[in-house]
């Protein structure tokens, strides 16, 4: 009996043995963290991948798992197994984001890491220093750096949060993006893939000097679109820990057709249409390489008639629905588009709880089918156009038909300088009133609008607006752009069958009118083409009663932006005056492309060969 006790008592002392770490003496275990260079880290910057080691003092004799683990962490960041025979494991690479922030918000600039062996905790323990991701900013449409003043410097609002914010164009590191500008609106903008470009080769930049692998991006606007094309077709490693965005028009804005009709500030005034960010931008830059989205959409404008150019809820130019159009979290504020990069309830209740996402909460999805929702469809009337000299006086009649409940006057005055006078088709002159009329002014550039106002249940008839210049208004005068949008009315309807046409192919274009679900017949139909030189022309469409017809074939690579302006006269005699606006883009043919990459390689071997032979000339002169 005793005998069976011992043998008994001498298997479990065994099997304890077979299974505890001190057999592996895991107690005194050693913990390394490995960077890209497989180099042991005492410091690291939050983001940057890493590996986790663990040495023991002598080889185990049966399979160990090993978990490791940051204080205040509750999952594992890591694991290996140290199999028998063998001392050491590694973790598989791993981003270390968040590492900077604990659970509660606070700065963790010193991280202690530990490990547990088959389910026992060991002593050894490694303490690292971590250093936060930086965040790089991009501005928007007409913009430049100055854009993020309240977050840059030191008293910007990212110094509070112990963060380095560096903003596309600043020249803390090269790199500039070139969106527009109000003094010389007449020179082209880059392309959205120019400005990817850039933007690029600027995170580089700063990932060189801060030792970073990771930032967050914060963006606001049109930066929202250059972000998502670098993030698409230009980012190789996993350099966006996340990408913040303020007020994105993700299919489009309507306003940029007020610029983009006077031909300044192009390509941007066309890319940021609705026409060209559904049907052409949404359907080709979808991959987003597993970095999260997350969105503000600015809701100050509520009631329709203060919304000079889009529909509501709006900030003024970007509608919450364009906001939402591709698959994101979605957030809400009550602001105007120009505060939402200044807001400091924007920064503290949005910004901040990103920037400060704790280890284990940055979530990768997948990413979603190409295309994205389309906008409402907005009613406009034709643009007017043109150019008033100092001392000047303009008057522009605008039509307006029966049934519309609400019309919106959106003025884009290159001095915003400029006053208006509105003539009911009574006859009488109405005085505006911000609460009535929703009368705004933005002083802003990157809005497209200067100064919008609205009517609730206008009286048809021909309105008159009389642009007057001021004292402010410079001697060389002001360019304007004027536009009405219609809630309720006639309905125009317009179509093309090709987005992203080849280089020569035909491009349908189609439109028709309907007023209470009926069909109108057309007195006159026109196409403005806008081509990618900035050069217009001017068509007539093909009338078949209540439809206009017209093919295209575009022989330029480039964005195309279409007007197509409408009238008719109803039945109770009112004119209808309708039009709308598209766009597609003719990209380069891989036939193209391998001629152009042909004729790059036989242009280098000629310089090649020219400069050989200059060699050779100048050593046989020599001798």
């Amino acid at each position: 009996m005793k005998r069976r006790t011992w043998v008994l008592l001498l298997l479990m002392f065994l099997a304890l043995g077979l299974t505890s770490p001190a057999n592996g003496q895991a107690g005194n275990a050693r913990i390394s963290l490995l960077g890209r260079d497989d180099q042991p880290l005492s410091q690291l910057v939050d983001g940057n991948m890493v590996r986790l080691r663990i040495e023991l003092p002598s080889p185990v004799n049966a399979e160990m798992r090993v978990d490791f683990l940051l204080f205040g962490v509750a999952l594992p960041v890591g694991g290996c197994t140290v199999t028998p025979s063998q001392s050491t494991c590694e973790s598989e690479a791993f981003a270390s984001l968040g590492w900077y922030w604990g659970a509660d918000g606070g700065p963790q600039p010193q991280r202690l890491i530990s490990a547990i062996v088959n389910g026992i905790q060991a002593e050894g323990s490694l303490t690292v220093n971590v250093i936060p991701r930086p965040v790089v900013m991009v501005h928007g449409f007409n913009a430049d750096f100055h854009t993020w003043d309240s977050y840059l410097g030191p008293q910007g609002y990212l110094v509070e949060l112990g963060l380095r914010g560096f903003a596309v164009g600043d020249g803390q590191v090269s790199g500039v993006m070139k969106t527009g500008s109000f003094s010389d609106p007449f020179t082209r903008t880059n392309s959205i893939a120019q400005n990817a470009g850039s933007l690029s080769k600027y995170i580089d930049n700063v990932q060189e000097v801060t030792g970073a692998e990771q930032i967050d991006l914060l963006v606001h606007s049109m930066g929202g679109m250059i972000s998502r094309y670098y993030l698409d077709r230009l980012m190789i490693e996993d350099d966006v820990a996340q990408l913040i965005i303020l007020g994105t028009p993700m299919a489009g804005s309507s306003c940029a057709a007020l610029p983009a009709a006077l031909g300044m500030m192009l390509p941007a005034t066309l890319e940021i249409q609705p026409g060209y960010m559904v049907g052409v931008f949404n359907q080709q830059i979808f991959r987003r390489q597993g970095v999260p989205f997350h969105a503000l959409a600015g809701t100050k404008l509520l009631d329709a008639v203060q919304s000079p150019c889009t529909p509501v809820p709006s900030d003024v130019v970007v509608t919450v629905d364009s906001v939402k159009a591709i698959p994101m979290p979605v957030e809400e504020i009550a602001l105007l588009h120009t505060e939402l990069n200044t807001s400091r309830s924007v920064f503290d209740e949005f910004v901040t709880p990103l920037l400060k996402t704790p280890p284990g909460e940055f979530e990768a999805l997948a990413d979603p089918p190409a295309g994205s929702n389309a906008p409402l469809s907005n009613q406009f009337s034709r643009i007017f156009t043109g150019h008033i000299d100092q001392g000047e006086t303009r008057e522009l009649v605008i039509p307006i038909d029966a049934n519309v409940t609400v019309a919106n006057f959106a003025l884009f005055d290159s001095s915003r300088s400029l006053e208006i006078a509105v003539t009911g088709a009574s006859g009488n002159q109405i005085a505006l009133d911000p609460t009535i009329n929703g009368l705004v002014r933005v002083d802003d550039p990157s809005t497209m609008i200067y100064l919008g106002y609205g009517f609730n249940r206008p009286n048809p008839g021909q309105w008159i607006v009389t642009l007057r210049t001021t004292a402010s208004t410079p001697p060389s005068g002001a360019d304007f752009a004027l536009a009405a949008q219609f809630n309720g009315g006639a309905q125009l309807q317009v179509s093309q069958d090709k987005t992203i046409p080849r280089l020569g192919e035909a491009v349908n274009i189609r439109a028709a009118l309907t007023a209470a679900g009926a069909p109108v017949p057309l007195q006159t139909a026109r196409l403005i083409l806008r081509k990618p030189d900035g050069s217009v022309e001017t068509l007539e469409m093909n009338i078949e009663g209540h439809e206009a017809l017209l093919t295209v074939r575009p022989f330029v690579n480039g964005i195309y932006g279409l007007e197509i302006d409408v009238t008719a006269r109803s039945t109770d005699g009112f004119l209808i005056d309708r039009a709308a606006f598209l766009n597609f883009e003719v990209q380069p043919s891989v036939l193209q492309t391998r001629l152009v990459q042909i004729l790059v390689i036989c242009g280098l071997a000629l310089i090649v060969v020219f400069s050989v032979f200059l060699v050779v000339l100048l050593r046989r002169r020599r001798a």
